[in-house]
């Protein structure tokens, strides 16, 4: 049951913060990307501009795969006693499905999530907001969501 929720809570966050694309596009860091932020279709391959549409169907299914085999799989290795904690284990999922689960293992932010100080994570989140040196406002939302699951912690 906790790491369904997990996956859930990840899953929701990525819909609505990564939203959805049917053809590949250039995205904010420089990458050809599909469907819900998707990267490396589930075969391994990169996301190409030549790539054809999707659904939303498909989208979703390549979404919970990498969420799943790679982005909870990258946290739970780095913060394993999250396993008992499924909403902040789904919401680190989302952080490192947004950053890369190299940040993630490297961050303040994990150092505090592995001792469940989840004011000081919730602090963390919230100096994760730039991209290019600029404050974005999609990021700023996407934090404060994740702050307010942690909240309830």
């Amino acid at each position: 049951m906790g790491q369904r929720q997990a996956l859930d809570i990840a899953t929701a966050l990525c819909k609505e913060f990564e939203g959805f694309s049917s053809k590949p596009y250039i995205c904010p860091a420089g990458y050809p990307t599909i469907g819900y932020g998707t990267v490396y279709k589930p075969d391994g391959n990169k996301v190409t501009m030549r790539d054809a549409t999707i659904s939303r169907e498909v989208a979703l299914g390549w979404l919970i795969s990498e969420l799943e085999s790679n982005y909870m799989a990258g946290v739970l290795k780095a913060s394993p006693s999250l396993i008992k904690e499924p909403v902040a284990l789904g919401v680190m999922t989302d952080f490192a499905y947004n950053l890369g689960v190299g940040r993630y293992r490297a961050s303040t932010l994990r150092k505090r999530v592995d001792v469940q100080d989840w004011n000081g994570a919730a602090t963390e989140l919230h100096k994760w907001v730039y991209g290019g040196g600029k404050k974005l406002p999609g990021l700023v939302r996407r934090r404060q969501a994740e702050v307010d699951l942690l909240a309830g912690l």
